[in-house]
């Protein structure tokens, strides 16, 4: 199962695909796709026709991203609300299913529980990955930390169904 993980933003949206092949996750990209400070239209276009890209290029069999929760800044939720959209727009025009999750069940997925600190994720997702040192920017691990959660929320859901 070949899974893209995204952490939206509008200036920078990170990425990772990582395969799962049982119980083993490899890292198959990562990056970030970054747009100017132009127009907010031609930024949304920008990262919607990079995530048709990404999608044509590694073939996910899912995207997943981080639920968004925005307390502060109500202008900045909105516009990476729209970058959202144009990624979900995306994911739709593939046919490639969606799926986002909370930052605590990202964060118990990777580290084992919901509270842990950014330096604590970072760490298991080299670790977990075989990388030598955390991707960065943040953006990065985090879209990895997703693509992770989804593999592992995934197989859980396989096994539970051969059990029933």
């Amino acid at each position: 199962m070949t899974i893209l993980g995204i952490d939206p933003g509008l200036e920078r949206v990170g990425y990772g695909v990582i395969e799962r092949s049982g119980s083993r996750l490899v890292v198959v990209a990562h990056g970030l796709i970054q747009t100017p400070r132009i127009a907010l239209p031609d930024r949304l276009r920008q990262i919607h026709e990079q995530a048709l890209g990404l999608i044509d290029q590694y073939k996910p069999n899912c995207i997943a991203t981080e639920r968004l929760l925005f307390t502060a800044n109500k202008t900045t939720a909105m516009d990476v609300s729209k970058a959202l959209g144009t990624i979900l727009l995306a994911a739709s025009q593939r046919g490639v299913p969606w799926d986002e999750y909370s930052p605590p069940s990202i964060k118990q997925a990777v580290v084992g529980h919901g509270s842990a600190d950014k330096k604590q994720v970072q760490f298991m997702v080299a670790k977990l990955l075989g990388l030598p040192q955390p991707p960065k920017p943040d953006d990065i691990a985090d879209a990895l930390a997703i693509a992770i959660c989804h593999a592992m929320r995934a197989r859980t859901m396989v096994l539970a169904s051969r059990d029933a």
